[in-house]
């Protein structure tokens, strides 16, 4: 039996060290040993990207040119491909390049909000790179007999204008292009302080007969997983929704690429989006219009989501036009709230968001006073401590009576070791002599979870505190403790801990109980060091508590 315990502690000790490594190559940047290396992506074959699903046009450009026609026998050649141009919007919070094939936003770079890994650079969200696509394309389906009609493959030209606030408060961007007999406007209208995009369409028929074209607003974006995620820290990245009958839906990736996705398909009102940790785009159609919602796979590791929007018959020479919105930036709850209805429920609370709500609504209460989120951790994780005294108390209390008659357990123990039954039966016996419920010290901690793993996915979840420093050495409660202390003071605050609490009658057990503090600060030294520092906060109270209790308690038990 002594070998079956150390070798159960050596592969404990093997799995750390394989935690500890694998967490060391996503904190670097570097891809999970437990992911599988992400497929690149594969451009459709004409026949399926002419179609599409739900009618619309899936091959996407490629950067700087639109495809002609492939050459017929005795036909003329197909023409030249035309050269795109980027055109580059910077306001007071993004930096936006438009590429006149399709009007697309091809590149949107969020100017407040520094990237994970290199602090030197932007937080980019819309972009075109290796195995990575991420973007948001508007256009029309129908056609005539002139041909189809334009869509995001489509080659626009652009008005001149302005391309920074230069003092303004916005900036337009307008596009035109005639294809099919049909001429679409699309006009970007990007605000100072704003991440949203107002974005028209003015559809004009300039042919002899009606046309009955239909408005689609898509996201694109390729399945992999986000740089950093872990096990530990998983974050969500995929297509989310709401209608205001099926309310918020949050799809997978994985379902798509099945054929399993299910969600709502009509709606009129709600939007449509590409969630990921801290950050969302979404496109917000008008209120009170019919839409479809679609999603479907567009290439090998690239999907899409979206809505199809009917614009109604459009007679000779007349104009029709549409209004929606594009929001793209963080999962700030203040903002999104503002923004629409059910945009804020993307700051993904997991299961726990009944609770974490209100948590994040006192949390922001504190920090409003505070000013800072450090110190509003503290704070609240202290009133949290506070709140559930009572119940921690009968814990503790339960723990100290624990410790006092340990020496009579390990005793019992050395009695009856040839025989288990005597010896369950003589421990029984002193718990009820003692008056001792064994499970006195778990189930405080039990009611109290639910607590703290929604504050778990509070902290995990909140943009507001990406890039938030606290003091010296911490910078960016987001990212882990660069210094490693806070995970040393943890272990520190573990082990004083599992001394304050009834040693196990088992050598064994006991040796492991000292190694899990070992073991949590290894894994913490990748966690957020906001997430450490509430642990650390945490234990200390604790700590306090305990020991309080036990110097109250211990002496009437004796």
């Amino acid at each position: 039996m002594e070998i079956n315990k150390r070798t159960i502690l050596w592969i404990v000790f093997a799995v750390s060290l394989v935690i500890l490594w694998n967490n060391w190559m996503i904190s670097s940047g570097k891809p999970s040993m437990f992911a599988p290396t992400p497929p690149a992506k594969v451009a459709e074959t004409p026949a399926v990207a002419a179609t599409g699903t739900a009618g619309v046009p899936a091959a996407a450009a490629q950067p700087g040119t639109v495809p002609g026609q492939a050459a017929v026998p005795g036909q003329p050649a197909a023409p030249a491909p035309v050269r795109a141009e980027r055109i580059v919007v910077t306001t007071d919070v993004v930096k936006a390049e438009i590429d006149t094939v399709g009007g697309v936003i091809r590149r949107l770079e969020l100017l407040k909000y520094p990237d994970h890994f290199d602090k030197t650079k932007n937080q980019v969200l819309f972009d075109v790179s290796g195995n990575n696509t991420y973007l948001g394309q508007t256009g029309l389906i129908g056609s005539t007999a002139a041909g189809v009609l334009p869509n995001h493959n489509t080659p626009f030209v652009a008005r001149p204008g302005l391309r920074t606030l230069d003092g303004g408060n916005a900036v337009q961007v307008v596009l035109d292009a005639e294809q099919g007999g049909v001429k679409l406007t699309k006009t970007l209208t990007f605000k100072r302080g704003d991440y949203v995009v107002d974005v028209r369409h003015d559809v004009t028929n300039l042919t002899a007969a009606p046309v009955q074209p239909s408005l689609y607003l898509q996201l694109q974006h390729d399945g992999n997983k986000p740089p950093g995620d872990s096990w530990f820290t998983p974050s969500f990245t995929g297509p989310t929704l709401w209608t205001p009958i099926e309310k918020y839906q949050k799809l997978a990736f994985e379902d798509i690429e099945k054929g399993k996705a299910e969600h709502a398909t009509k709606a009129n009102g709600g939007w449509v989006a590409i969630s990921q940790h801290f950050f969302v785009s979404a496109f917000i159609p008008a209120e009170n219009t019919a839409r479809e919602i679609f999603t479907k796979k567009l290439a090998t590791n690239l999907y899409a989501i979206g809505t199809v929007q009917p614009l109604g018959v459009v007679a000779p020479g007349a104009t029709v036009s549409n209004t929606a919105r594009l929001y793209s930036g963080p999962q700030d709850e203040k903002t999104l709230e503002k923004i629409t209805p059910g945009l804020e429920l993307v700051k993904d609370y997991g299961m726990f968001a009944i609770i974490a709500k209100p948590l994040f609504w006192i949390i922001d209460q504190i920090h409003q006073l505070l000013g800072n989120w450090g110190w509003t951790i503290i704070a609240f994780t202290i009133l949290i401590k506070l709140a559930f005294f009572p119940l921690s108390a009968a814990g503790y209390r339960s723990m100290a009576k624990m410790r006092v008659v340990t020496p009579k357990m390990q005793a019992i123990r050395e009695r009856y070791k040839a025989d288990p039954v005597k010896m369950q039966q003589a421990t029984m016996e002193l718990y009820k002599a003692e008056k001792i419920n064994p499970l006195g010290g778990c189930l405080p901690i039990l009611v109290q979870m639910p607590v703290f793993l929604a504050l778990y996915y509070v902290l995990q979840a909140s943009v507001e505190m990406r890039g938030a420093p606290w003091i010296g050495w911490i910078q960016d409660l987001t990212q882990p403790d660069p210094w490693f202390i806070l995970p040393v003071l943890y272990a520190i605050s573990m082990y004083v801990t599992a001394k304050l609490n009834p040693q196990p009658a088992d050598p064994m057990q006991a040796k492991m109980m000292l190694f899990m503090p070992l073991a949590f600060s290894v894994m913490f030294i990748f966690f957020p060091a906001g997430l450490v520092l509430y642990w650390v906060v945490n234990n200390l109270v604790s700590i306090a508590q305990q020991w309080v209790i036990t110097k109250r308690y211990e002496p009437a038990t004796k």
